[in-house]
Formats: structure tokens, sequence, C-alpha cells
């Protein structure tokens, strides 16, 4: 195996969503992940658009990764977090810069998380972690379905142990879910993915 195969086979970024009830989940799993993780994190939480966001301050007091509102044209950076501001939604390309858009609502929001792991998908096919947390409705379903028809790998809160079971429900219901786990244990499985394949 060349060095250039060991790369490709290397998990590359970690997708996260959730709404409502979300800041709480992010916490848990955020706090749980060590510095020095070895991909970056790129969350969608719905927001209130109408109200300044201090979710970058208010995660960092728990995660030893510094975290930060994505900016445009940004490149991300493994081992940083990186959180869609309020009323954008969050792109990444395969050269790994962000991108911000205005454009419409995805299932009624913005940010939407299957807009992000649809990205994600395109961008780092087997490479890309999609992780579903508590919300409402349905967003995050359909691009969960495509991270792992790119052969990505898809984790879900465990519904009957989230504080709204919308989202994480109706991602499990796609059949595109390889870990369904109460959120406690889901920073555990991603530090399993990540160090087995970077040390494979």
């Amino acid at each position: 195996m060349t060095s250039d195969q060991h790369t490709q086979e290397q998990y590359a970024v970690l997708a996260v969503a959730s709404s409502a009830g979300g800041i709480r989940a992010l916490g848990v799993l955020l706090g749980a992940l060590d510095a020095e993780l070895p991909v970056p994190v790129l969350i969608v939480q719905h927001l209130d658009r109408r109200h300044r966001t201090f979710i970058a301050e208010v995660l960092s007091r728990r995660s030893a990764l510094p975290v930060t509102l994505a900016g445009d044209h940004e490149r991300i950076e493994a081992g940083k977090v990186y959180v869609a501001p309020p009323d954008h939604h969050l792109l990444v390309a395969p050269d790994g810069v962000l991108s911000l858009s205005h454009t419409d609502p995805v299932h009624f929001v913005r940010p939407s998380a299957d807009l992000l792991f649809e990205s994600v998908a395109a961008a780092y096919g087997p490479r890309a972690i999609a992780c579903v947390l508590t919300g409402t409705g349905v967003d995050g379903a359909q691009g969960a379905d495509t991270v792992k028809s790119r052969g990505g790998t898809v984790i879900a809160q465990e519904p009957l142990t989230a504080e709204f079971k919308g989202m994480p429900q109706a991602a499990v219901a796609t059949g595109a879910v390889d870990f369904v786990l109460p959120l406690e244990d889901i920073a555990a499985a991603i530090r399993g993915l990540v160090d087995n394949k970077r040390h494979s």
C-alpha cells in the first residue's frame, strides 16, 4: 500500500446535525472528544436567525477543541469545530474550503443539515462521517442517506434517548445509519473510527 492509498482510507471530516435540544447534546459530544481529534468537525445547529448567537462561546466552554462560527471561504483544519452561522447554509468543497449560502431553506430550515451532508458526501465520499443528534423534523435524513450512498459512515443518536427524537428517528428510518447509539456513547464511536483508520 502506498502512502497515498493509506491517506485515502483515512476519515477526513465529521459533520454533525442537531436542532431542538442540540446545544446540550453538542456540548456532551464535543466535551468527550479530545484536542487531538484528527479531523475537522462541521456543525449545523438550527438557530433563531433573529438573535445574535453565542453558540461558539457556549460550546467552547465544554470542548477541548476550538469552536468558531464558520466563515465563507475558510479552509477547514483537523481538530477544529466550525458551526454554521444563523440563517446560512454551510457547504464544503473537495479542497476543504467552506462556503456560506443564503439560498432557499430546505425543510423550512436554514442552515440545512441535508445540504451540509450532501456537500460532505460529494467532497469526501467514504472518508466522511455524518452524525444526527436530537431535533424535530426530518432535516439530515436525506443527507445521511447520501453520505451512506457515497461510502461514508452514518451515526444517529438513539431516538428513545434523544430530547427530541424526530431528526434521529428520520435518519434511522432511511436504513442508512451504521450506528444507533445513546448520546454518551457517540464520541467513543467517533474516536474509534478515526483512530482505527489512522492506525490501520
